[in-house]
């Protein structure tokens, strides 16, 4: 087995950080290096069958199950995931197999469609604030306030319905959302949010042949939309406002992780590999009785203890 720098054999983080980290830095970046998205493959499987994916898929979710566990009981972070993507990406089934072994109970799973007529009339970052995860929880954003810098800034009409002073909007305005996104994600960073944000980088063949499966399946054909056909028109101006927004709130407290997702099985590898690893990287713990508490627990399991005994003697007689 290898050693650790200091000499000593690696802990299992260290261990479980080393076996990921294959699945997570090559589609990782965090503003410290320069990015293009056309450079970005969407059929890459990292040298994976679907067969060694979905195992991995199976360890990730267990190590997940149990990670939630802890953050759940020491209730000092909270975990916030943002899941961005073109239509038939795969955000919806991401979510689904990757935290098909959580406790629901810890888990909000949030998505943003049209802001409704009470949110526009707030400022951008207003209605997903109020959805943001407690401490102790996983909280998970199926979209979020990257709309605003994505899908209003392809339908620029979307703005006006917003009701911010004319004299507010200028040509500046989407570097101005980025550099309000970034403050705001720097004091989540620092008030004990770890934040992770996804884009499902799918290929507009990709997304062609998905939409052709919803067409052809009863049972997916609800999530068909004619605005998705309209939407495809739209490809190189939605890839062109993701470039910009990736590149410039891409953070090392907030980095971007950009998801193969010609292949679902190798997205989900990616997404929960990304997960497990940073969430083992807060090294979190069940809380800690101190020596008082401690005897108060002996005390009462004294007497759950004597409770049956005198309970087996009654039966006994």
């Amino acid at each position: 087995m290898p050693k650790s720098s200091n000499g000593c054999k690696p802990s299992t983080h260290e261990s479980l950080a080393e076996e990921l980290k294959r699945y997570i830095e090559p589609f990782r970046t965090d503003g410290s290096q320069s990015f293009r998205l056309k450079s970005q493959k969407t059929c890459e499987t990292g040298g994976l069958d679907r067969q060694t994916a979905t195992e991995i898929i199976e360890r990730n979710r267990v190590r997940l199950a149990e990670i939630q566990k802890r953050l759940y009981a020491a209730e000092h972070w909270a975990v916030l995931l943002i899941l961005q993507g073109m239509d038939a990406a795969g955000k919806d089934s991401a979510i689904k197999h990757i935290f098909t072994c959580v406790n629901p109970q810890g888990v909000d799973v949030t998505s943003f469609k049209t802001p409704s007529p009470l949110e526009l009339r707030h400022d951008f970052l207003w209605r997903t604030t109020v959805r943001l995860p407690k401490r102790g929880r996983l909280g998970i954003f199926n979209r979020s306030y990257y709309e605003e810098c994505l899908t209003v800034r392809v339908h620029q009409h979307l703005l006006a319905k917003e009701l911010i002073p004319s004299q507010l909007v200028t040509r500046n305005v989407w570097r101005e959302r980025f550099e309000d996104i970034s403050a705001y994600e720097k004091h989540l960073s620092r008030n004990g949010t770890l934040i992770l944000k996804f884009f499902l980088n799918i290929s507009k063949e990709e997304q062609r042949k998905r939409l052709l499966d919803r067409l052809q399946e009863p049972s997916k054909r609800w999530k068909f939309s004619m605005n998705d056909i309209a939407e495809r028109e739209l490809w190189g101006k939605y890839l062109a406002a993701y470039q910009d927004t990736i590149t410039h709130t891409a953070t090392k407290l907030a980095p971007w992780h950009v998801v193969p997702a010609d292949r679902k099985w190798f997205a989900r590898v990616v997404i929960s590999s990304t997960i497990v690893s940073a969430l083992e990287g807060l090294r979190l713990q069940y809380p800690r009785f101190d020596k008082a508490s401690l005897q108060e627990l002996e005390k009462v399991r004294a007497v759950l203890e004597q409770e049956g005994r005198g309970s087996a003697v009654t039966r006994a007689s």
